[in-house]
């Protein structure tokens, strides 16, 4: 079959890549560049220790394709992954995370009082905490190097990857599609709207609504005066469903720290081609004072580059992935993947590509939760 993946960010790549290993010719087409959109401004971070079985389960099969890109060239930097946690009840919740991990072939995860996540992280304060869920072998990868290496891939076997393409119209043909791009026509006999923030832009081109709202988050460098003598995790203060600050910080090399937000929040969105992309002064302020709180003995700690980007997100905070209109069984989306896009990406472009050669979700059953509905698109924020 013919297929046209419009978007070239994680999601899009990894499923024309999985599209293209399982004989199908594939064209990705992209507005901009590779990794232009959300992907490339994301903090890359690759990681299992959630408490949801579901989102467990979906990590763990992406891990596995994570892991055999890493043996084609991939920087997979397995730094470990802290989650913190306030209460017993967090802990009871990481102990179940820890279990469920274990059913999905992850063993690696385990519960850490405060004097061990003091000897993993010896500036940290642990003022409030219980304790952490913590993966050792969860890390981040560079997203650019990520989707380069995905392109690699894909032409190598066969597929196309068209850059500065930008969609601009799109008819049914018959049992088919004609699109209709600033770099000519393509006709083909399936469609995967893999577009990100643009993800709602996109449907509406094909007459259908897709609801995915581009929620602005921020990140920044952190420059240190000394570097560190030890490699400091990535560290999350927030366990879904449950409460915390939503600070995250990891390390990039041993005088940088890179920090940002991850919290929930219903919001009417942005739009993707007019936004502030530089971190404002008062996000600046709520962070250092975060870090001040939970990094105090950081030496001579200071902002360097900051920057703004997009998290696609749907209503209810599961990506959207499966056909569009159920009379229209090859036109696919795989979006609203929040701020999880990176992590998500291998097993999403996996269910996508079932979806058109299969008609299901056979590489994860369960998934068929994620196909967009009426309801998954009301346009009522529920909580994340």
């Amino acid at each position: 079959m013919r297929i046209v993946v419009i978007g070239a960010g994680t999601l899009g790549l990894s499923t024309a890549l999985n599209l293209a290993q399982r004989g199908q010719s594939v064209t990705v087409i992209e507005a901009d560049h590779a990794a232009s959109g959300s992907s490339g401004r994301s903090v890359g971070v690759v990681g299992t220790q959630h408490v949801d079985r579901f989102d467990i389960q979906m990590r763990a099969l992406s891990v596995r394709q994570m892991l055999g890109w890493k043996e084609r060239g991939l920087d997979f930097r397995h730094i470990g992954y802290m989650r913190l946690g306030r209460t017993t009840e967090d802990l009871e919740l990481f102990a179940r995370s820890i279990a469920i991990q274990a059913e999905f072939g992850l063993n690696h995860a385990r519960v850490l009082s405060r004097s061990e996540i003091k000897r993993l992280v010896p500036h940290i304060s642990t003022d409030g905490i219980e304790g952490a869920l913590f993966g050792p072998q969860d890390g981040y990868v560079d997203p650019h190097l990520l989707c380069g290496l995905l392109v690699e891939m894909i032409r190598e076997r066969g597929g196309v990857v068209k850059q500065r393409c930008r969609l601009q119209s799109a008819d049914r043909t018959g049992a088919g599609y004609r699109l209709e791009t600033s770099a000519g026509s393509f006709d083909c006999d399936g469609v995967v709207m893999a577009a990100g923030a643009w993800a709602s832009k996109v449907a509406a081109l094909f007459g259908h609504a897709l609801r995915v709202v581009p929620e602005r988050h921020e990140a920044v460098n952190i420059r240190l005066a000394e570097p560190l003598d030890y490699v400091m995790p990535m560290v999350m203060d927030y366990v879904p469903g449950s409460g915390g600050t939503g600070l995250n910080f990891r390390y990039e090399r041993p005088d940088e720290l890179i920090t940002e937000f991850h919290r929930p929040k219903a919001t009417e969105g942005i739009d993707p081609d007019d936004y502030d992309q530089d971190i404002s002064e008062a996000t600046k302020v709520e962070l250092a004072e975060l870090l001040l709180e939970r990094l105090p003995g950081l030496p001579g700690a200071g902002f360097g580059r900051g920057w703004a980007g997009l998290y696609p997100t749907s209503q209810d905070g599961r990506p959207l992935v499966g056909p569009i209109g159920d009379d229209e069984p090859m036109l696919v989306a795989a979006a609203g993947a929040g701020g999880y896009g990176i992590q998500l990406a291998p097993i999403i472009g996996s269910l996508a590509a079932d979806w058109i050669t299969e008609g299901q979700p056979v590489s994860l059953p369960e998934a068929v939760r994620l196909k967009p509905s009426a309801a998954r698109n009301a346009t009522t924020a529920s909580a994340r």
